[in-house]
């Protein structure tokens, strides 16, 4: 990435944690053997410094009422090494761009790098973030070096992210669960949370970040304790026949997860998991849907 009259685009979000990797510059490419198609700045901001002391530190009198404790910034800025033609037409390109668009895109390539930062690290509490917990999300365009140093020549700010983040694709998927009313029924014993909730979460998530095949063994495991789990709940709200249609397609799950076990999955394998893991989350919301006692 070198300067001159050509410009660079970015995608900047800012975090109110330390996100995981440290503060430095990272190449991503997209396939081995190719140049990087990104650059990805992470800076740390706001760091509170700590004194180290020797030896087990002692614990001390809590004030009342302390004032908050401040937190450490990760800002995350992702260029694009392709680079533009020139400001006017960078100027034009920041004019017609998708900016949620291109917010989505970057999010996700930072969490490709969250990703591997857990895998690298063996840490299984490091996690991938979304674009509502960003406090600030810019994008823009500068001249090559003094981009990456955080110094563009123009950017726009993106309206903050609603608590959805945009994951979600219908309204339906969090309002069927109510979802304060269903918390408060967890943390009073009136609802009991089951594995396959959890399971299935996970596989959303792996779905969604375009892991199809950790989504396709997590889904295997998801779907048979979600057809043992929901089994008591088989007369609410029609759910017996969603567990029959379900139970139709246990031979199509679990030879989607032995395609996984063997390698990458063809598009029509994505298929069966994106559409099996949906009818898991339907039964799942039909459970809750019929009221909680």
């Amino acid at each position: 990435m070198t300067s001159g009259s050509r410009r660079f685009c970015f995608v900047q979000f800012e975090f109110p944690w330390l996100i995981g990797p440290e503060p430095g510059t990272y190449s991503i490419r997209e396939r081995l053997g190719e140049p990087p198609a990104h650059i990805l700045v992470l800076a740390t901001l706001g760091a509170v410094q700590r004194r180290l002391l020797a030896g087990r530190r002692r614990a001390r009198e809590a004030p009342p009422e302390p004032p908050p404790q401040p937190v450490p910034t990760t800002r995350a800025t992702l260029v694009d090494t392709g680079g533009l033609d020139g400001g006017d037409t960078a100027a034009r390109w920041l004019r017609d761009a998708d900016l949620a668009e291109l917010a989505q895109d970057a999010l996700a390539r930072l969490n490709r790098v969250l990703h591997a930062h857990r895998l690298a690290v063996a840490d299984p509490y490091a996690r991938e973030v979304a674009l509502e917990q960003s406090l600030i999300t810019r994008v823009g365009y500068g001249e090559g070096e003094r981009v990456a140093a955080g110094r563009w020549e123009r950017a726009q700010e993106l309206a903050p992210a609603s608590p959805a983040g945009g994951r979600l694709p219908t309204a339906g998927r969090t309002a069927a669960l109510r979802p304060q009313e269903r918390l408060a029924a967890l943390l009073s014993g009136r609802d009991v949370a089951l594995a396959c909730e959890e399971l299935a979460l996970r596989t959303r998530a792996d779905l969604d970040a375009g892991r199809s095949r950790e989504a396709a063994l997590q889904l295997r495991v998801a779907f048979e304790a979600a057809l043992a789990e929901l089994e008591p709940w088989r007369e609410q709200a029609g759910l017996a026949a969603r567990l029959e249609r379900l139970r139709k397609r246990r031979d199509a799950v679990g030879s989607v997860a032995n395609a996984a076990l063997r390698g990458g999955l063809e598009p029509e394998h994505v298929e069966v998991v994106t559409a099996v893991l949906g009818a898991v989350e339907a039964a799942l919301r039909a459970r809750t849907a019929g009221g909680l006692s």
